[in-house]
């Protein structure tokens, strides 16, 4: 029952291999394998087989530990030691390139002082214009492996990424629409306002090449007070109060490998020529040698919504804070209700179902969008469906709902994303549902639940 077909046939074998020779082949030695969940999902699992002799009989004990959150764990320090081995890597690399370039330069700004042909002095003009590339490839590198040095003020953090945007204007294409949501009030941050620009304008780039054909780009910020455990670990930054830029197009969107290597130098998904992998690289290193914190959200098809975290400063945020509410309140919103709670990632599925039975519910899981379908059409005690947007296998979070609306009108569906909202609502099959924008703190969860069972 908890393990798939093909080594649950095994599993019997084994054990009667055992007591016919004696050979103690997976009794006592833990192994990792692979479980089998309520609704068919597979997932990482570590067993250990005991035997105990009791009045002449044999007992097997089994002990099974979920290794979800360990495998998730670490695949996420994998990541992030991959990304500081290239960030020293390249900051190494980009120290030598640098002195090298200083050299190239030096000598060529000397030949064309002293050159007064025509035709060697274009040569070193286009020599000199070359090195300069090169040297811009370079400081890129060093803000990547945060070696660079930021230029770190206080700032009206609308009032700089406006300064972008009027430069975006400029040099978007025609067919792109660019529109603002700032936040009123906002934050102070101390943050390279230089570093700002290029990073806003890295990005919006980047969304324009993903729509060819046309689309919107949203630049939004807002006000975060990260005082919830469960939104911290969601999202990977330590608990506190940040300013949030949310840079949201409307276009192809990206699959989940390219997502897991955005970041990376190097990287990139244009064709060779028409780009140098090192715009979002370029992101992170700046974002992390500010003290802050980058997500991505993507999904085919959907777009892509990449937010940016800045610490705020303390004395801003104390002078407008945002009040938290007592979660005592919420206790009773789900009581007697039944949720089903569809989310791929392991440990934002542990963290929501927490959450979920705090507020009374009931839940039930799924891990994909095809899981929670077939949940539907076997059970007819689910009250509430609660899914992420991007899901793994044919049926999205966006189309699940869509099923679920067209033939089983009666039940409620909230949906959660990282997408900008701006974005969730300018599409027109996304009116029918409910939204709740990631990250949320366990009162707004309560709320967003509250809104929706009273309509």
């Amino acid at each position: 029952m908890l393990m798939p077909g093909d080594m649950a046939v095994q599993h019997d074998g084994f054990l009667r291999h055992h007591l016919d020779t004696g050979e103690k082949r997976i009794i006592g030695v833990g192994r990792d394998v692979e479980g089998l969940r309520a609704d068919g999902s597979v997932f990482p699992l570590h067993l250990s087989v005991g035997r105990a002799d009791i009045s002449g009989e044999v007992a097997f004990v089994g002990i099974m530990h979920d290794l979800s959150r360990r495998k998730a764990a670490e695949e996420a320090t994998a990541r992030s030691q991959r990304m500081d081995a290239i960030g020293q890597m390249t900051g190494g690399i980009a120290h030598d390139f640098n002195n090298l370039l200083t050299v190239v330069i030096g000598n060529l700004e000397l030949l064309e002082m002293s050159e007064t042909s025509a035709k060697s002095g274009a040569l070193i003009s286009d020599a000199l214009e070359a090195a300069e590339i090169g040297a811009d490839l370079t400081s890129r590198l060093m803000v990547f492996a945060r070696k660079s040095t930021l230029n770190a003020a206080v700032i009206d953090l609308n009032a700089e990424v406006s300064k972008a945007v009027a430069m975006l204007k400029r040099t978007i294409h025609g067919h792109i629409a660019v529109e603002t949501a700032f936040a009123e009030d906002l934050w102070q941050a101390k943050v390279d306002a230089t570093q700002l620009q290029t990073a806003v304008l890295n990005i919006a780039l980047n969304a324009q090449d993903a729509m060819p054909s046309g689309g919107k780009i949203t630049l939004e910020t807002r006000n975060m007070q990260l005082d919830d455990t469960y939104v911290a670990q969601e999202i990977g930054i330590d608990m506190g109060n940040y300013i949030r830029l949310s840079i949201a197009d409307t276009g192809a969107g990206m699959s989940p490998e390219t997502r897991t290597r955005a970041m990376e130098p190097f990287f990139s998904t244009k064709p060779v020529g028409q780009g140098t992998g090192l715009g979002l690289s370029m992101v992170y290193g700046f974002i992390k040698q500010s003290g802050g914190h980058i997500a991505i959200y993507s999904e085919l098809g959907k777009g892509t919504t990449i937010s940016l975290y800045f610490p705020a400063l303390k004395d801003s945020a104390r002078a407008r804070p945002v009040l938290s509410e007592d979660p005592a309140r919420h206790a009773a919103i789900g009581s007697g209700l039944r949720v089903l709670l569809v989310e791929d990632d392991p440990m934002v599925l542990r963290l929501s179902e927490t959450r979920l039975r705090t507020l009374g519910f009931d839940c039930v899981t799924a891990t994909t969008g095809d899981a929670a379908w077939d949940i539907l059409q076997r059970r007819d005690d689910i009250d509430v469906v609660f899914t992420d947007l991007v899901m793994p296998g044919e049926l999205s979070g966006h189309a699940l709902a869509k099923r679920v609306a067209q033939d089983m009108p009666h039940l409620r569906i909230l949906i959660t994303s990282g997408f900008s909202e701006n974005v969730l609502r300018g599409e027109e099959e996304a009116h029918a549902f409910a939204i709740l924008r990631k990250p949320y703190r366990q009162a707004d969860l309560a709320e967003a639940f509250r809104s929706l069972l009273q309509d």
